[in-house]
């Protein structure tokens, strides 16, 4: 089995190959363009092993991924590569254009192309596997609601509309073309190997180094938490086993609000790792809420629980001690990538990243 995961040295990306190379009957193509969230260190524990490979390419380039396609004979796309900040989206939409729907459409074009010319028993089992967010859905009210499979799109910033965009696209490819794909959306991802521009390890980070830990508004918008593994797992099955032309909801069942997230940080860094004087909940600080910052993300993974037999193995309470031990435990990674400058600011410095 021969699987192509595009975004593959970024966070989700990343723990989608190193899962999928645990498998020696399964080869890993990696095709990554190496953006300034995509870091090969991330897949250091795979990337001797005979069966994973890196390509440094980009999507948008239609004529390159037609190519690595067929040298690498490739059985399952995976489709993760894209701009993903909110905030990022803001300031500048047309990265997020260019990335997320001129990306997904080259590349469905050339996965057509090659697809068209397989032998009938291989395109009988070959998957398009696009992989998307619950951001597309909008936002719910903080007392009810859920976001299944069926609710409607509502995107709200520049991010989840070119998400949703790239989701359309998808869907027109297989219903136009027949093109067999799949698709799902997750919540909120959280882990090790994180970009420290995301909320969760900002926070960490900026206490380790006593810096403001931000937090938008009054910190009362709700996100559901998914830890990256249990995510990257889900994944697999979702491109092996799912129905074609069917979308799956992938969630951990862990709404918080964004202060509750930002106090759970600092309750563990007191714990572990102790501020002297006071508590790490004493960095917390309050800033200027963003423009259209949805209320409340909740997913119903009912349907990926039932017809594929997944479900999260961590708790929001393990996954996050974890993940804030990973980050105590592997300075080596993220202290290069602090040290990084872009947008003309140094990381954590900015409001960027804030709850």
């Amino acid at each position: 089995m021969n699987i192509l995961v595009t975004g593959g040295a970024g966070f989700i990306g990343s723990a989608v190959c190193r899962l999928l190379a645990r498998n020696e009957q399964v080869r890993v193509v990696n095709v990554d363009k190496l953006t300034y969230a995509g870091n090969l260190e991330s897949l250091q524990a795979i990337s001797n092993l005979p069966n994973y490979v890196h390509y440094n390419a980009d999507v948008c380039d239609d004529v390159a991924i037609l190519d690595i396609l067929r040298r690498e004979e490739i059985d399952i796309v995976m489709h993760l590569a894209a701009e993903s900040h909110v905030d990022r989206s803001i300031d500048s939409p047309g990265a997020f254009v260019e990335t997320n729907v001129v990306g997904t459409f080259r590349l469905l074009n050339a996965t057509l192309e090659y697809w068209r010319a397989l032998p009938a028993d291989k395109q009988l089992s070959f998957r398009f596997h696009h992989v998307s967010t619950d951001e597309v859905f909008g936002d719910l009210p903080f007392d009810e609601g859920i976001f299944t499979e069926e609710t409607p799109y509502a995107p709200s910033s520049p991010y989840s509309a070119s998400k949703a965009a790239s989701d359309h696209f998808v869907r027109a490819w297989h219903e136009t073309y027949g093109l067999p794909v799949v698709l799902s959306n997750c919540s909120n991802n959280y882990g090790p190997f994180h970009f420290p521009e995301k909320l969760i390890p900002l926070v960490i980070l900026n206490a380790l180094e006593e810096k403001p830990l931000p937090v938008y508004g009054e910190g009362a918008n709700v996100r559901d938490w998914l830890h990256v593994e249990d995510h990257a797992r889900a994944l697999h099955l979702v491109a092996a086993r799912g129905t074609l032309g069917e979308s799956y909801n992938i969630g951990g069942r862990a709404e918080r609000t964004n202060l509750q997230v930002v106090e759970a940080i600092c309750d563990i860094l007191d714990k572990k790792r102790p501020r002297t004087p006071g508590s790490y909940r004493d960095l917390i600080t309050f800033v200027s809420d963003r423009p259209g910052h949805d209320r409340r993300y909740a997913i119903d993974p009912s349907k990926v629980e039932r017809d594929l037999g997944w479900k999260a193995e961590h708790t929001f309470e393990s996954g996050l001690a974890s993940t804030i031990d990973w980050y105590l435990r592997n300075e080596w990674w993220w202290g290069p990538i602090r040290q990084q400058k872009y947008g003309g600011e140094r990381l954590g410095g900015k409001i960027e990243g804030a709850a």
